[in-house]
């Protein structure tokens, strides 16, 4: 259900590109990177909130919706870069190096890009069996995304800011919330040393 979901933004960009419903505008290559780029902190996002849901609500089977979630993120964080990189510049390597050296948006939306194939590739039950408790701290990454994600948004939009803004005012709350639940809870809770009075 999620999945099928979670694939109909992919599936009416497509139609779109294949121009049904009006096509994708006088300027398709931005069309298609914009509109690949808000799926994927829309899902980011989403991913996100489901342990805050989960710790509101009570309702625990709602974390099984984090995993898929997390990866759709991601593949329509990678369809945003390849369409970057092959769309819009070509595989022109002088200018994918120029981009990424020199445009700050760039380079934070690349660093959230790689963060994501890494808790992708290690998102199996493999993985976690693994990596073990790593596996967690390894997964906390996805905050850091979160926030290059929405960095690479706002460095990158000329004069609307009220969608950039929503979104990083989705995630402070979410940081916020988990920040406020760490301090909340004890340290061997977490799985973390306890110190005693004398440390």
């Amino acid at each position: 259900m999620v999945l099928s979901a979670g694939l109909m933004p992919a599936l009416w960009l497509g139609a779109r590109t294949a121009g049904a419903f009006g096509g994708l505008g006088v300027n398709p290559i931005e069309t298609l990177l914009t509109d690949s780029g808000t799926f994927s902190i829309i899902f980011l996002l989403l991913a996100l909130s489901v342990t805050p849901l989960r710790r509101l609500t009570g309702l625990a089977p709602i974390l099984r919706l984090r995993r898929m979630l997390g990866l759709l993120a991601f593949g329509y964080a990678t369809a945003h870069f390849l369409i970057w990189l092959g769309v819009d510049l070509f595989f022109d390597w002088q200018l994918i190096i120029e981009d990424l050296t020199t445009r700050p948006f760039v380079m934070a939306g690349f660093a959230a890009w790689i963060i994501l194939v890494l808790l992708a590739a290690t998102s199996t039950r493999g993985a976690m069996t693994l990596l073990k408790r790593n596996w967690t701290r390894l997964h906390r990454l996805v905050y850091l995304a979160g926030i290059l994600g929405v960095v690479h948004i706002v460095w990158l939009t000329r004069a609307d800011y009220r969608e950039a803004t929503l979104y990083a005012l989705a995630l402070v709350m979410l940081l916020g919330m988990r920040l406020y639940w760490a301090l909340r809870t004890p340290r061997k809770i977490r799985g973390e040393p306890a110190r005693n009075g004398a440390g």
